[in-house]
Protein backbone atom coordinates (compact mmCIF):
# COMPACT_ATOMS: atom_id res chain seq x y z
CA UNK A 1 0.00 0.00 0.00
CA UNK A 2 1.13 3.29 -1.05
CA UNK A 3 0.04 6.81 0.55
CA UNK A 4 -0.58 9.76 -2.03
CA UNK A 5 0.20 13.66 -1.62
CA UNK A 6 -1.64 17.07 -2.59
CA UNK A 7 1.53 18.98 -1.30
CA UNK A 8 2.13 18.14 2.49
CA UNK A 9 -1.32 16.32 2.60
CA UNK A 10 -1.65 12.92 2.93
CA UNK A 11 -4.47 11.44 0.21
CA UNK A 12 -5.48 7.65 1.57
CA UNK A 13 -8.01 6.12 -0.96
CA UNK A 14 -11.22 5.11 1.18
CA UNK A 15 -10.80 1.45 -0.94
CA UNK A 16 -7.64 0.70 0.97
CA UNK A 17 -8.58 1.94 4.66
CA UNK A 18 -12.04 0.97 4.89
CA UNK A 19 -11.31 -3.09 5.24
CA UNK A 20 -9.33 -2.58 7.57
CA UNK A 21 -11.97 -1.36 9.72
CA UNK A 22 -14.65 -3.94 8.56
CA UNK A 23 -15.85 -1.12 6.50
CA UNK A 24 -17.04 -0.63 2.88
CA UNK A 25 -16.40 1.91 0.83
CA UNK A 26 -20.23 3.26 1.48
CA UNK A 27 -19.90 3.03 4.90
CA UNK A 28 -16.45 4.24 5.56
CA UNK A 29 -17.37 7.84 3.47
CA UNK A 30 -20.52 7.84 5.59
CA UNK A 31 -18.37 7.85 9.18
CA UNK A 32 -16.04 10.45 7.92
CA UNK A 33 -18.35 12.67 6.47
CA UNK A 34 -20.78 12.11 9.64
CA UNK A 35 -17.46 12.62 11.76
CA UNK A 36 -17.41 9.28 13.62
CA UNK A 37 -13.90 8.10 11.94
CA UNK A 38 -11.43 10.27 13.50
CA UNK A 39 -8.06 10.66 11.44
CA UNK A 40 -4.71 12.34 12.60
CA UNK A 41 -1.31 12.91 11.36
CA UNK A 42 1.95 12.83 12.84
CA UNK A 43 5.13 13.30 11.38
CA UNK A 44 8.52 11.85 13.07
CA UNK A 45 11.41 13.49 15.05
CA UNK A 46 14.44 12.51 16.29
CA UNK A 47 14.96 8.95 15.55
CA UNK A 48 11.15 8.87 13.49
CA UNK A 49 12.74 11.22 11.41
CA UNK A 50 11.27 10.66 8.06
CA UNK A 51 8.22 8.60 8.88
CA UNK A 52 4.68 9.67 9.23
CA UNK A 53 1.66 8.11 11.37
CA UNK A 54 -1.92 7.87 9.75
CA UNK A 55 -4.49 6.89 12.33
CA UNK A 56 -8.10 6.31 11.52
CA UNK A 57 -10.47 5.97 14.20
CA UNK A 58 -13.99 4.18 13.56
CA UNK A 59 -16.17 3.27 16.77
CA UNK A 60 -14.76 -0.05 16.38
CA UNK A 61 -11.37 -0.11 15.23
CA UNK A 62 -7.86 2.17 15.44
CA UNK A 63 -5.69 1.46 12.41
CA UNK A 64 -2.47 3.05 12.47
CA UNK A 65 -0.21 3.23 9.37
CA UNK A 66 3.47 4.31 9.61
CA UNK A 67 4.65 5.17 6.28
CA UNK A 68 7.80 6.56 4.87
CA UNK A 69 8.21 9.99 3.42
CA UNK A 70 7.59 8.02 -0.32
CA UNK A 71 4.63 7.63 1.14
CA UNK A 72 5.18 3.88 1.26
CA UNK A 73 3.38 2.05 4.03
CA UNK A 74 6.55 0.44 6.36
CA UNK A 75 3.58 -0.92 8.99
CA UNK A 76 0.02 -1.26 9.76
CA UNK A 77 -1.40 -1.46 13.35
CA UNK A 78 -5.30 -2.78 13.56
CA UNK A 79 -6.85 -2.58 17.22
CA UNK A 80 -10.03 -2.98 18.32
CA UNK A 81 -11.38 0.34 20.21
CA UNK A 82 -12.01 -1.36 24.17
CA UNK A 83 -15.53 -1.95 24.86
CA UNK A 84 -16.31 -3.15 21.55
CA UNK A 85 -15.86 -6.16 21.22
CA UNK A 86 -18.26 -8.56 18.73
Amino acid sequence: MKIEFDGNQPIVDAAQIAPLLDLDVVGFQILMQSGKIATGVERGSGADAGKLRLTFQSPDWRVRLTCGLDGTVLTTTRLRVPGTAR
